[in-house]
């Protein structure tokens, strides 16, 4: 891609999303030891169950799921260039919670703007030869909301039959005002460095969104490494180079150490070779990224 152009609150601030990750995993966790010691203990009889009201509501898992409109033959296919049009604003944009699975399409499936609503463009299989993992980030009604590529806090909403979500185990957060990255593993931070992201006039788009895949760069700037190439586009294209304006928000390695700590990428977000290389080590398709302000 283009130069630059696949395309952070305070360090306190992105302790404390580490902290909620955490205590959440904790939870799970005891939640697990609780189970166990329950099941090690003699058997009792069951209390017996309490009966609701009458007028009590069904609870949802009961209900029946919304039904699919099939898509026209002529839906608009989502592109790297080209991103899907009508799907509704992301509810959880902000949402410090990680992911933890994801769909990957086999072919190519329709995103509709609400369960059980209008089909808006299909999701394909593959984008520019980039597996498509879109993590899963909501259910409901007997459908699933994933994260939409080649657009800004986007989701589409796919019933749930006919698939299987796979698990999700890293998150990636981008930390806009204090200039740095941490990787999360299972809620555990593994490492975090800081590094370089937008400029006032092309900032770093914030919100979720996801790793799609890697390319290479040309240059020596990129220390010769990879770029991860992100689902989100550049927010201001009119104050990109008409050759960036096509492409794809991404993290990539950079050569200039006096970049970090800096807003001054084209959206990007700029790291150290070293933190580069374990990146392309260690993050799949599909690992959430969350650009908090």
């Amino acid at each position: 891609m283009p130069s630059d152009s696949y395309p952070v609150q305070p360090r306190s601030r992105t302790r404390a999303y580490l902290l909620i990750l955490a205590a959440i995993g904790l939870v799970l966790a005891l939640g697990a030891a609780v189970a166990l010691a329950r099941g090690s203990e003699p058997e009792r009889a069951a209390a017996p169950e309490p009966v609701p009201p009458a007028s009590a509501a069904p609870a949802a898992s009961t209900a029946a799921p919304l039904p699919a409109v099939a898509p026209p033959a002529d839906l608009p296919v989502i592109t790297y260039a080209k991103g899907p049009r009508g799907l509704p604003a992301d509810p959880g944009a902000a949402s410090a919670t990680a992911p933890t699975e994801a769909l990957r399409p086999t072919e190519r499936i329709a995103l509709y703007d609400a369960p059980g609503g209008k089909p808006r463009a299909f999701l394909p299989p593959r984008i520019s030869g980039l597996p498509v993992v879109a993590p899963i980030v909501a259910r409901e009604a007997g459908w699933a909301a994933v994260l939409a590529p080649s657009a800004n806090q986007r989701i589409g909403w796919v019933p749930t039959d006919g698939w299987r979500p796979e698990p999700l185990r890293d998150h990636l957060l981008v930390d806009l005002s204090d200039h740095r990255l941490t990787w999360t593993r299972e809620g555990e931070e593994q490492q975090s460095w800081k590094v370089a992201v937008g400029s006032d006039q092309t900032p770093t788009p914030p919100g979720r969104t996801f790793v799609m895949g890697r390319t290479n760069t040309q240059g020596t700037v990129y220390a010769g490494l990879d770029a991860l190439v992100l689902g989100s586009v550049p927010e201001n294209k009119e104050q990109l180079a008409a050759s960036l304006r096509g492409a794809h928000t991404g993290i990539h390695a950079w050569s200039s150490s006096s970049a970090f700590g800096r807003s001054v990428s084209n959206g990007c977000v700029r790291m150290p070779a070293a933190a580069q290389r374990t990146l392309l080590k260690e993050i799949d398709p599909g690992t959430p990224v969350l650009v908090v302000a």
